[in-house]
């Protein structure tokens, strides 16, 4: 296996680093560099910076975005015990309503004093047994209803609250979202301010990754599933980056992780964060390829390790599905899926 070194001084600073150096070279060559080079390379950090944040927004975007969907699964099943629980208080109802107007069709006389008067007493003793029967069916009845209607408003309860939350949820992803559009917004702002030339070679220095197949080395996946997703990746690759997107025609970081998983029948967690604990944490030393290598101490970006030192991720928008140096900002874990 290839070495692990870091090549690269932080995440989205190395495209801005390969731009300045570009830049500088050009400089030399012509003996001097130019007089507006430090607010530029102040315009270059500062692009860098939002891509970063509006990656992290991207991962709460994508949390809040898994929950609204799983609180939309809660809603419509304590929707539909609300739905079944009204239709048994309705059976139950009719149930009691035909009791009670077959009572009031025996002219509202007590029902013992009704077949004392029968024309047939012999058979009183056999209807009374019947009598006492209907009666303790029908408080059965009334403490069945009673329940039922207890349980109604209980899920009703439930129902309303998983509601509220679903709500929340949702504006807590139309708040991510704004976060997100923002900053990328600023980014291209201040990328277009740039002058033409420096414009183009922060442009290139962006997709400085590679695109060809690097060398993987000797190392072998641990498992089918995770050479199955590392195949998946590689398909991805040259695929745009679209924040809030898991494939198939485009994938934020955490998004190529869980459609390259799910390729191989593995249901991966939406987030990068919640990719951390997806498996088994294993030494940077010990990666294989299929593994997933989350990055920062917030674990708000995730690659998946090939071999050799190389790793295939989402950089961030306007950079590709592409090859990296596995040390190309700090890593946080590595998982065996």
């Amino acid at each position: 296996m290839g070495s692990h070194r870091r090549l690269a001084p932080s995440g989205f600073d190395r495209g801005a680093c390969v731009a300045l150096s570009v830049l500088s070279a050009t400089a030399a060559a012509l003996g001097t560099l130019p007089a507006q080079a430090a607010p530029h390379d102040d315009t270059r950090a500062e692009v860098d910076r939002l891509y970063a944040e509006a990656e992290k927004a991207t991962e709460a975007y994508n949390k809040a975005d898994e929950r609204t969907d799983a609180l939309r699964g809660q809603v419509s099943r304590a929707q539909d015990r609300v739905a079944r629980q009204q239709e048994r208080i309705n059976t139950l109802r009719e149930a009691l309503g035909s009791l009670a107007g077959a009572q009031y069709r025996s002219g509202g006389i007590d029902p013992s004093l009704a077949l004392l008067l029968s024309e047939d007493p012999d058979e009183y003793l056999d209807k009374a047994s019947v009598l006492n029967r209907i009666n303790a069916h029908q408080a059965g009845q009334l403490r069945d209803l009673q329940e039922a209607m207890r349980e109604l408003s209980q899920e009703r309860a439930e129902a309303a609250e998983k509601l509220g939350e679903l709500e929340k949820s949702r504006k807590a992803v139309a708040s991510h979202k704004r976060t997100v559009e923002k900053k990328l917004a600023k980014a291209r702002r201040l990328l277009n301010a740039l002058p033409d030339d420096e414009r183009a070679a922060y442009e290139r220095a962006s997709r400085s990754g590679r695109s060809d197949m690097p060398d993987f080395g000797s190392a072998v996946p641990a498992s089918g599933r995770a050479a199955a997703a590392a195949v998946a990746a590689m398909s991805a690759l040259g695929k745009p980056y679209v924040w809030g997107a898991n494939g198939p025609s485009g994938f934020d970081c955490s998004g190529l992780m869980q459609w390259s998983y799910a390729q191989a029948g593995v249901a991966l967690p939406r987030t990068s964060q919640a990719q951390r604990a997806a498996g088994r944490q294993v030494p940077l030393s010990e990666a294989r390829p299929g593994d997933l290598v989350t990055y920062r101490s917030d674990a708000s970006h995730v690659a998946m390790y090939m071999g050799n030192g190389q790793v295939i991720h989402a950089p961030y928008p306007g950079a590709p599905v592409r090859y990296d140096p596995v040390g190309m900002m700090p890593v946080s874990a590595v998982t065996r899926v």
